[in-house]
């Protein structure tokens, strides 16, 4: 047979089909419900994505339109399984993780912050991961606490 009737994978093609794992943290899975809930929506969400481009005919499309979603499905999976609940603070005395902190900088500059698993932390948003230098600053701390971070004094202001 002719090659010209062969149909062969690009390097291209090949590269895009192999996307490499995302990194796992190597710290506790720690999340808050809401963190959970949005972990098990992006794993059926990507599970769907796997599915409709599963359905793809052509068999180069479909690696390619299978591969985003596979490597979310081993991540997502992952995540949900290794997943460890924390229950709201009990209260708000001390920072802890899944409560809100509010803290004033040197430069009088305000922040708020909730404090959540490393999945669902967004700082535009107005979360953090826990692992973050400034939640692993706050934690355990209370109002009127100061912290030094970078040269730059944090004092604790509010906890919610």
């Amino acid at each position: 047979m002719s090659v010209a009737f062969v149909k062969e994978e690009s390097a291209e093609t090949a590269a895009e089909t192999l996307l490499p794992d995302r990194p796992i943290s190597p710290h506790p899975n720690l999340v808050t419900e809401a963190g959970l809930k949005a972990l098990e929506l992006q794993l059926r969400q990507a599970r769907e994505a796997f599915e409709a481009a599963s359905g793809i005919e052509d068999v180069n499309e479909k690696r390619r339109q299978t591969a985003g979603p596979l490597r979310d499905l081993r991540y997502l999976a992952e995540r949900v399984r290794s997943a460890q609940l924390v229950p709201p603070p009990a209260s708000t005395d001390i920072v802890a993780f899944g409560g809100t902190v509010t803290f004033e900088r040197d430069d009088g500059r305000v922040q708020t912050y909730r404090i959540v698993g490393e999945d669902e932390a967004d700082p535009k948003a107005g979360s953090i991961s826990y692992v973050s230098p400034v939640a692993r600053l706050l934690i355990g701390k209370a109002v009127g606490d100061v912290v030094s971070m970078n040269g730059q004094e944090l004092e604790i202001t509010a906890i919610g």
